[in-house]
């Protein structure tokens, strides 16, 4: 039996500028879908998820709703302009939810909801729409972008929320990590019409080769020019995976290399081949500490840190917020100066820093102005190329050669500004959150570019995927001032955390379901000091691991340093003595059962 949709559309239509956005779309929702909305940059995506909440009229079709269905929205950009504080906000409106909850989902994210939402962060505001999202109980969920702005733990935090949740959700997102683990269904939005898939993202990119295929046969029957114009993009598609696929091989070998060099065998191995090209050390970072604030409110953000980076590396930096990403990224860049240790830069390198930071794009500027500064042509690092070719390059029409920025939306936007700073000539690429904004398909151009990149690579990102599938080195940051030096990338690092964590986990785990009991006073020979101990830490052990887990809870908050400075110092120190305090427990108890057992 059928489970009838608690939202539906039927015949949906809408009109923008001259013509149809949307014409005669059929959409079903139901009380159990997990349904991602995956479609290009302006092809209407938000435009759809407003229809679907019934904040914006449709020209044409029938939308009907379960009665008692409450549908929620998480907009890409909430609007906080007249509330005083982030929790203002959080509980505004006559369908706000209960104070309670969003402070209960507050301390969860590690959000402070009193800060004033006029000079909240991009992070702070997103927590906070998340808050009163997540607290309003909704039966139907509508997230845009609900990753943006997050650190990894949040982003994680999310996912574990969401995989709980009894409801339905629609999601926009350009997180394929994000995507794959939550959703169970796809509708894809795709020039004006909507196809919907039972299979999570998981399995689009082989859907839509199959979609693709089929457009290209019936392609064929049209003449050469329309096959030209029309489907150009969609044949680039197809052909840019297959490349791909080449680009993860060597990839992979580029990792196998760099792990071989972080090893005492790799290093003097290749440090006979470092005459050449391609293996000189363009920065090398050697014992670096970086401190913040003074005295009792000092915070060491990097502690004996060394590096050598390669010409040719591609270097993701991962970590919550507020655990040093940024200023790790600018003393690799010679901006900021270490308190201890050195960097020494190559005196070639030159660099492009690529932020996301669209101040740089006026809206009344064409297209041609921002690539070329009004001229037909561009010099692409040392290469001449026609403007209308470049900007094929990066999924734009040709046509749009001459159409102001402001007609864009923001990942076009995006995109157009990573065309502009690619062409520049460089040979180090620092790129900050480069896949905000950006769909997928710009995802996979972007991959295709900095693989093709002739240079040194450095990028501070939260996307799991998009490191995963470009960079062959990632410096992980646990906001104590340790930084892991993985070869590989976020899987790998998340790998070797729990692998350094599971054994003592598991243990702690044991010991807490079936501590040893203890054995005969005759047959163990322990003193009457060494038998309380024996008893005792198995419960130390845990106590101490909650102690640690709560303070690295309390750390997640990304603006805890800045706001309460003394408190983050506090934690800090707390979380290290506690984990040497667990540490020595370990070892001691450990000491004891080889007593009990001989």
């Amino acid at each position: 039996m059928a489970i009838a949709p608690i939202l539906s559309w039927e015949g949906l239509g809408l009109i923008q500028g001259s013509g149809w956005l949307f014409q005669d779309l059929d959409i079903n929702i139901g009380p159990r879908d997990r349904l991602a909305l995956i479609g290009r940059n302006g092809a209407g995506k938000t435009t759809l998820l407003r229809l679907i909440a019934g904040q914006v009229e449709a020209d044409k079709g029938k939308r009907s709703i379960q009665p008692g269905t409450r549908v929620v929205t998480l907009e890409q950009d909430p609007f906080f302009t007249g509330f005083d504080t982030l929790l203002d906000f959080a509980i505004s409106g006559d369908d706000a939810p209960q104070r309670h909850e969003v402070e209960a989902i507050a301390d969860q994210l590690g959000i402070d909801l009193s800060r004033e939402a006029a000079s909240a962060s991009g992070g702070e505001r997103r927590r906070a729409a998340l808050c009163r999202a997540l607290a309003s109980e909704p039966d139907l969920l509508l997230l845009d972008e609900p990753t943006n702005h997050l650190d990894l733990a949040a982003i994680e935090w999310l996912e574990s929320w969401l995989q709980r949740y009894n409801g339905a959700f629609v999601v926009i997102s350009h997180d394929r990590t994000f995507l794959t683990r939550l959703t169970n269904a796809t509708i894809w939005l795709d020039r004006g019409s909507l196809r919907r898939k039972e299979v999570g993202f998981g399995g689009f990119e082989a859907w839509e080769e199959e979609v693709q295929k089929e457009e290209t046969r019936a392609a064929e029957k049209l003449d050469a020019k329309l096959k030209i114009e029309a489907h150009w993009l969609e044949r680039g598609v197809t052909a840019r995976r297959k490349r791909n696929q080449g680009r993860l091989a060597k990839l992979w070998e580029m990792r196998a290399e760099r792990a071989a060099m972080l090893s005492p065998t790799g290093t003097a191995k290749l440090a006979v081949a470092g005459d050449g090209s391609k293996t000189k050390s363009v920065i090398v970072a050697e014992h670096v500490t970086k401190r913040f604030g003074i005295e009792d409110n000092e915070r060491t953000v990097i502690r004996n840190f060394s590096l050598r980076i390669q010409r040719g590396d591609r270097i993701g930096i991962v970590g919550a917020n507020g655990s040093g990403k940024s200023t790790l990224l600018k003393i690799l860049t010679g901006e900021l100066a270490p308190d201890e240790g050195s960097v020494t830069l190559a005196n070639t390198l030159t660099s492009i820093v690529i932020d996301q930071q669209r101040s740089l794009l006026k809206p009344d500027m064409k297209l041609r102005d921002v690539i070329a500064e009004g001229s037909d042509w561009v010099d692409v690092r040392g290469v001449r190329k026609h403007v209308q070719g470049y900007l094929k390059d990066f999924l734009f029409d040709p046509g749009l050669i001459d159409a102001r920025v402001g007609t864009l939306s923001g990942g076009e936007q995006s995109r157009l500004l990573l065309a502009r700073e690619f062409a520049r000539p460089s040979n180090l690429l620092v790129l900050d959150e480069p896949t905000n904004d950006l769909d997928l398909e710009t995802l996979d151009l972007l991959q295709e570019v900095i693989s093709d990149y002739d240079g040194t690579v450095l990028i501070v990102s939260h996307d799991r995927d998009f490191l995963d599938r470009t960079v062959n080195l990632t410096l992980g940051l646990d906001g104590t001032g340790h930084i892991d030096v993985i070869a590989g990338g976020y899987a790998d690092w998340e790998a070797k955390r729990k692998q350094r964590t599971a054994p003592v986990k598991a243990k702690a785990k044991a010991e807490s379901a079936a501590p040893p009991p203890p054995p005969p006073p005759k047959k163990t020979k322990l003193s009457y000091k060494d038998q309380r101990d024996y008893e005792l830490l198995p419960s130390r052990i845990e106590e101490l691991e909650a102690a640690i887990a709560r303070d690295e809870a309390a750390m997640a908050d990304p603006d805890l340093y800045t706001r309460d400075p003394k408190k983050f110092a506090a934690l800090s120190a707390a979380i290290e003595n506690a984990r040497q305090d667990k540490e020595a427990a370990e070892e001691r108890w450990l000491e004891l059962a080889e007593q009990v057992e001989g």
